[in-house]
Parts: C-alpha cells; sequence; structure tokens
C-alpha cells in the first residue's frame, strides 16, 4: 500500500479488523498495522478516529484500541418511504450529478482527468500552513468577522480585479465562502423564482445546478473557439426575458475559449442596452501558463455602471480547502448580494479570511504562481502530445495556455459515455460532454483536466489507458 494511502481505504481496511477481533476485542497495535499496511501513523489515527467518532471503537490510553459493544448490536432496518410522500413538492430539483462526480474522492489507482482542483503536489502547501500559523496569532483572529468580510481583503481583492485606479473599491467587494457560493449568491440576489438566466452552452455544471437550485430556467447560448457567440445576446435577452447572463470570458470551462477582443465590447453594448447584469466567473484568472500572451482585463474592470458582478475565488490556484471568493457588485445589487450572503451564512469565518490574506500578501504567494504556470504548461504539452500520439482520431480543440483543461472531439461512432465507461475500467477518469450541456443524450466530446494528475508521467500513462478504451469503445 502506498505511503499516506486515502483514508477511506484505510477506515475500510479498520473495519475489517474490527469483525475480525469482535465486541471487546483489541485492535492490533498502531505500529504494526503502520507497518504492515505501509502507511503514515498520522493516516492511521485519523481513521481510527472516524470509527471512534461512530462508536465502534474506544481508545484507551496505554492499553489499544477496543472494539465497543455497539459493533454486537445490529440496528433495526429504517423505514424512510415516509419521507418521499412528505417532501413531495412542484418545484424542480437541482440536477447535482455531474457536480457530485467531481467531487467525488479519488478511486485508489485510477488516474484523475476529470477534477479541476490542484493535485497536493502543486498546492502552496508549506505557504498556507505558514500564513494559517501567522494568521492564527493575529490579535483578534477569533473575533467574528464583519458581515462584508475584513477590510484589508476586501482593499487586496478590489485592486487584484480592477487595478489600483480601477472602478472597483473594497466597499463594492463581499467576501464569500467559495466560487459556488459565491455564483449561488448571485443569482439568488439578481433574479427572482422562474425566471430565465442566460448560460453558455456548454457551461459549467456548477452553473446550470445552482441555477435550478434557485429556481430559475436556463437559456443556452453556444460558445465556439472565439468564445461566447454574442450576436446572439440581444435576441436570447429579448426572446427569454432573462436579465442576468453568467459567463466565463477567460479559459471558459469545458472548452477553454477566451472570449475575443471585438465580442467582449459587443457584450457589453448588448448587456447596458438590455438593462442587464453580467455574473463575471473568472475562476482561471490566476491559472494562466508561462506561455501565455497578456491576458485581458476582467469585464469587470472597464464596468464603470455596475452591469458586472465578478467572481473571483482564491481555491484554483492553491487549495480546495481554501474557499475565500469575492463577489464584486455596486449599488443596489451590491446590497441585494450583501442581503442573501448574511442569510445564508452570516460571514465567513475570520480565520480563514486572515489566512487568505496572509498568503495573498507574502511573496511565497507570487512565487508559487510563478512554479504553477511552469508547472501547468508543462502538463499541458504533456497530455497533448501523449494524446496526439497515442490517440490520433481524438480532435483536441481550442487547447490554451491557461486554465487545467481541453475540451475533445470524439471520432465519428462513438459517444461520451461509451468512452468515459471504458477508460474507467482501463483505470482514467474523464468527464462526458454531456455533463456540460442542459438535459440531453450522449455527445462526441469529452473534458480533459490535467492538474489533479500525480505527475507528468502519469499523464502519459493516463494516455495509453485513453488509447485502449477508444480502441475498445470503437465499432
Amino acid at each position: 500500500m502506498d505511503n499516506d494511502s486515502s483514508l477511506a481505504t484505510v477506515v475500510g481496511r479498520l473495519r475489517v479488523e474490527v469483525s475480525a477481533a469482535g465486541p471487546g476485542g483489541r485492535l492490533p497495535s498502531s505500529r504494526r498495522l503502520v507497518q504492515r499496511w505501509g502507511i503514515s501513523p498520522v493516516t492511521l489515527s485519523r481513521a481510527v478516529t472516524v470509527l471512534m467518532a461512530e462508536g465502534l471503537v474506544s481508545s484507551r490510553p496505554g492499553a489499544g484500541v477496543f472494539v465497543s459493544e455497539r459493533a454486537r448490536r445490529r440496528a433495526a432496518p429504517s423505514d424512510l418511504s415516509w419521507q418521499e410522500r412528505a417532501l413531495e413538492t412542484s418545484r424542480q430539483r437541482a440536477d447535482t450529478r455531474a457536480v457530485m462526480q467531481m467531487l467525488a474522492p479519488p478511486v485508489h489507482g485510477v488516474i484523475d482527468l476529470s477534477t479541476g482542483y490542484l493535485h497536493e503536489s502543486l498546492q502552496p502547501s508549506k505557504a498556507l500552513a505558514d500564513a494559517m500559523s501567522r494568521a492564527g496569532r493575529r490579535p483578534g483572529t477569533w473575533t467574528r468577522a464583519p458581515a462584508d468580510g475584513i477590510a484589508e481583503l476586501r482593499a487586496w481583492f478590489a485592486a487584484d480585479i480592477g487595478g489600483r485606479e480601477g472602478p472597483i473599491g473594497a466597499d463594492d467587494v463581499l467576501i464569500s465562502s467559495g466560487g459556488q457560493t459565491a455564483l449561488v449568491t448571485a443569482l439568488r440576489g439578481l433574479t427572482d423564482p422562474g425566471q430565465a438566466v442566460l448560460v453558455e452552452a456548454p457551461t459549467y455544471p456548477g452553473t446550470m445546478a445552482a441555477a435550478e437550485a434557485v429556481g430559475l430556467r436556463c437559456v443556452p447560448v453556444p460558445v465556439d473557439a472565439d468564445g461566447l457567440r454574442v450576436e446572439l445576446l440581444e435576441e436570447a435577452f429579448a426572446t427569454s426575458g432573462a436579465r442576468v447572463l453568467v459567463c466565463q470570458p477567460l479559459f471558459q470551462n469545458p472548452t477553454g475559449a477566451v472570449l475575443a477582443p471585438a465580442r467582449r465590447a459587443r457584450l457589453m453594448e448588448v448587456v447596458r442596452a438590455a438593462g442587464a447584469f453580467v455574473v463575471e466567473d473568472d475562476f482561471t484568472r490566476r491559472l494562466v501558463h508561462v506561455d501565455a500572451p497578456d491576458l485581458p482585463q476582467p469585464l469587470a474592470a472597464n464596468d464603470p455602471d455596475g452591469h458586472v458582478v465578478h467572481i473571483r475565488s482564491l481555491t484554483k490556484p492553491t487549495s480546495p480547502s481554501l474557499r475565500i471568493s469575492a463577489l464584486t457588485a455596486r449599488g443596489t445589487a451590491y446590497a441585494r448580494l450583501r442581503d442573501v450572503h448574511v442569510i445564508n451564512s452570516f460571514f465567513v469565518p475570520r480565520p480563514m479570511q486572515e489566512t487568505a490574506l496572509e498568503l495573498m500578501t507574502s511573496p511565497s504567494y507570487a512565487t508559487h504562481l510563478r512554479r504553477l504556470a511552469v508547472a501547468l504548461r508543462d502538463r499541458r504539452q504533456t497530455l497533448t502530445q501523449t494524446l496526439a500520439e497515442r490517440c490520433p482520431h481524438l480532435t483536441l480543440d481550442a487547447v490554451r495556455p491557461g486554465g487545467y483543461h481541453f475540451w475533445t472531439t470524439l471520432p465519428d461512432g462513438v459517444t461520451d459515455d461509451q468512452v468515459a465507461a471504458e477508460a474507467l475500467r482501463e483505470g482514467v477518469s474523464v468527464s462526458s460532454g454531456r455533463n456540460f450541456y442542459l438535459p440531453v443524450g450522449p455527445t462526441h466530446h469529452l473534458r480533459f483536466t490535467y492538474a489533479a494528475a500525480a505527475s507528468a508521467d502519469e499523464l502519459t500513462r493516463a494516455a495509453d489507458r485513453l488509447a485502449q478504451a477508444l480502441r475498445r469503445a470503437r465499432p
């Protein structure tokens, strides 16, 4: 077993030991289990804690870990069918299947080309630990945070998004807990249930799930190699009655497209004429590769009249557990978003905000971004080259020097569901194209990510497995 193997695997092995020992029995010593399974003492300790929380074992200092009497009793089977009747409603439930697939823990032995979070080796782990340590010692860190967020972090985001002389001030920034929470807050604050919202097609599954959760009707607007097809926006606003567009102008998920300059200008013209809002999900801004040209500014940086609600998260370029994001808005829109935010969560825990501020303002963060820019470029090039060599029938669309993913078109005769299933059997997980559209049947697209894999060598092995999957899926 690999060192520091997954917690779920160790918990499962401990359950076997519990069954073998029986109620009152003593589990093998920690030293013995660590040696037998090739894991760290920390991982074992965490697994024991899980079973203790379930009441299956108890720890006796100096004596060991023992199976509790509860393990002997079998609970009577529960009848939860009444809940289906109690929760019957005409309101449509949000479809979270695609989101849950992205959040599922990695399966041991399967190479992950479906997750959008950095592998631990790419995360600034030491810088995060140091930032958290410094933040924990700050006076006032453990006091209640302001509802809008701590002033210094709001000011940092304002400058990072709009520039030092831009239209965004600290008072226009609302600190939220992660990009998905910010997206739900924006939609709930800017719309009413039953309204339409314009979304890109294809688009991030979390956007569709958030809209459904708020009770909105998604109206798709196609995306091509140059981003959102803005020539269709005017009609989409007029026919749908929508007053909100959600888009990702930079390294769009899943296509990787960057909104062309002429389209950026036209998009804002149409939005102003419609009296509408743009929710700009700027999730890849700090995932630019070292070989990329200068990035276009956010739409929010050139929006004096408050049409753009901007979302900027720290999660993607750092760690999935640093769930700190910023919502920027102005005027009545800001007040609406703040009200929703307060009702949902009161405020973001101050220790996390202070940790984020410590990290963002330290030299180690800039160093991390430079190293990440090189690593992502190398991974992009490795996967692109190996797929071209081993999977020549697979078409890579709009491979860009930013983000962590690209969009592929499958050869004739196979669908995304077929290839994704065969790929998982071969030991590699990919995302079916159907996850990025409103409910439809199978598509001829897959999305690959390269940030969650352990190394470039693992990406090469993934390409070999994908080639085998494609051969098995083709008629």
